[in-house]
């Protein structure tokens, strides 16, 4: 098709979001700069707004967008799919700090977090199988629908590469005196056999999951960001994209969604604006805790990942741990404003002397109050304000004696941080006195569990930050309240981490292929 300027066309030449199939009507308008003279002035990139057709737009390449993608293929689906991602191709995501040492604040987002795959594929890349894990789903779905897709979602992974083994699994006997430890301390020790992808093989699978979408005609868009949802009279006809200076309008029967953890605080506004149907949701403001192997190496051995979960006094809100890394290194995420959250790794080669995890403290905030996310933001620039812009470590017995923590001390330790560009201080000056009693007094539990886990050489990192949208209302479905738009994953608030995501997906995926 020829292009011209206000007339039906296809512009073949335009550098659009990244991989583009060029398929669907565009409608182009472009416009050209006179200087005051009237002459013509410098040629420059003209503005472009282009109108296009899809089935289904899916905004969001985390596991939740790649999966419902993945079921419409392998239900047969010749519906045209649209994945929109405002990062870049796996193959593409690359974190500078192995060779500069630091975090480089990488612009315009974090490579750790965005991009083909979302956060979990640079994380620890662990697959939970239980349905106790992971979110609220089975709430919405019911608990033999949510066990049956993540042994589905499961089945996937591993014909794209997962190791088959399973953790957590074999050692019954040892398993329950662990169990018998937590249930007299008033714990709650959490069943969940883990498959461990690993960080460098998660990026294997899915950069084999990212080709075989490719090949099967999704149509993927890299750097392209969602910048609103177009919703008349109750219903969505798709979204506005940006990429560069070009403006996209992409019209489609069915907009999803899948924005991650990383687009919380982007949908939670949509949703105000737009008057999706949604509740205050839950945030999580915790710590990362390292200890060395040594401390960990039962509950490694027998469960690799304790999924503990408590209500200390006196304050009793739920806390637990997550995110468990054993042999791994904890890490920096960079969100929106700079802003620097801990995280943990763990690869399947490359091991530490040390064990990472979170301890997670909920909040969920009532009424008046609405803005969960925003206030835990506000807890960690307090904390990256401490600590010059990254992130905060401090010693357990530290916090007990009243003191902050000096970098000499961290060097006389038996355990060496394995986040070499944290800063020694005091994480009590930020964090809130609520999560603070409730993280220590959990740390204590944890202890009789766990000897040595509370021992004045344990680390602790901050802020460990979990953004989860407000909770979006759906039916089983997940249709949201307006036609034709459905939400999934992180951003709905709905789910926690890969194969819970990864199942909201398939299931989204099976909804959509039944349409005739």
């Amino acid at each position: 098709m020829n292009v011209s300027t206000g007339r039906l066309g296809a512009d073949y030449n335009a550098p659009l979001c990244g991989r583009i199939a060029g398929q669907g009507g565009l409608f182009l308008h472009t416009a050209q700069n006179t200087g005051d003279s009237g002459t013509q002035a410098a040629p420059r990139r003209p503005e472009r707004l282009i109108f296009m057709n899809t089935d289904i737009l899916i905004i969001g390449a985390g596991p939740a967008g790649i999966f419902t993608a993945m079921e419409l293929l392998r239900r047969g689906s010749r519906k045209k799919i649209t994945l929109v991602e405002k990062g870049r191709s796996i193959r593409e995501r690359r974190c500078p700090k192995p060779k500069t040492g630091r975090c480089m604040s990488c612009k315009p987002y974090c490579h750790i977090t965005t991009g083909f795959s979302g956060a979990g594929a640079f994380s620890d890349g662990k697959l939970s199988l239980s349905t106790e894990v992971g979110g609220d789903l089975p709430q919405l779905i019911g608990d033999d629908l949510a066990q049956e897709l993540i042994d589905y979602t499961d089945s996937i992974y591993l014909e794209f590469g997962a190791d088959a083994h399973v953790e957590g699994v074999s050692e019954k006997e040892a398993a329950k005196e662990i169990r018998k430890r937590a249930i007299q301390t008033g714990l709650k020790l959490v069943d969940c056999p883990i498959r461990h992808l690993g960080t460098e093989k998660a990026q294997e699978i899915y950069a084999a999951i990212e080709d075989y979408l490719a090949k099967n005609g999704v149509e993927l868009r890299f750097s392209c960001a969602c910048t609103d949802l177009i919703i008349r009279d109750g219903a969505c006809l798709g979204a506005r994209l940006q990429e560069g200076e070009n403006e996209y309008e992409v019209f489609a029967a069915h907009t999803v969604v899948a924005a991650g953890r990383r687009g919380a605080d982007w949908f939670d506004k949509l949703c105000a604006r737009h008057g999706i149907a949604h509740a205050p949701g839950t945030v999580d403001i915790g710590v990362r805790v390292e200890v060395r192997n040594e401390v960990m190496e039962t509950v490694n051995n027998v469960l690799y990942e304790s999924k503990l979960i408590g209500y200390p006094k006196p304050f009793k809100n739920k806390v637990r741990t997550f995110c468990q890394n054993p042999g791994g290194f904890v890490s920096q995420e960079n969100y929106d404003n700079d802003l620097a959250v801990v995280n943990g790794h763990s690869y399947k080669d490359v091991k530490s002397q040390n064990t990472n995890l979170a301890i997670l403290c909920s909040h969920h905030f009532t009424e008046p109050f609405n803005q969960p996310i925003e206030y835990a933001q506000k807890v960690g620039e307090l904390t990256n304000m401490l600590g010059a812009g990254h992130i905060l470590v401090q010693r357990y017995g530290d916090i007990l004696d009243g003191k902050r923590t000096w970098q000499e001390e961290l060097s006389r330790s038996n355990l060496k941080p394995t986040l070499p560009d944290a800063v020694a201080g005091d994480i009590t000056s930020a964090m809130p006195y609520r999560a603070m009693v409730n993280i220590l007094h959990f740390m204590q539990a944890v202890d009789h569990v766990v000897p040595g886990f509370a021992a004045v050489e344990t680390l602790l990192y901050s802020p460990e930050l979990k953004f989860y949208s407000n909770r979006v209302k759906m039916d089983a479905d997940l249709s949201t309240s307006v036609r034709n738009l459905h939400c999934l994953g992180d951003s709905s608030g709905w789910t926690r981490g890969l194969m819970m995501a990864s199942g909201m997906g398939v299931l989204m995926g099976r909804r959509l292929a039944a349409e005739n």
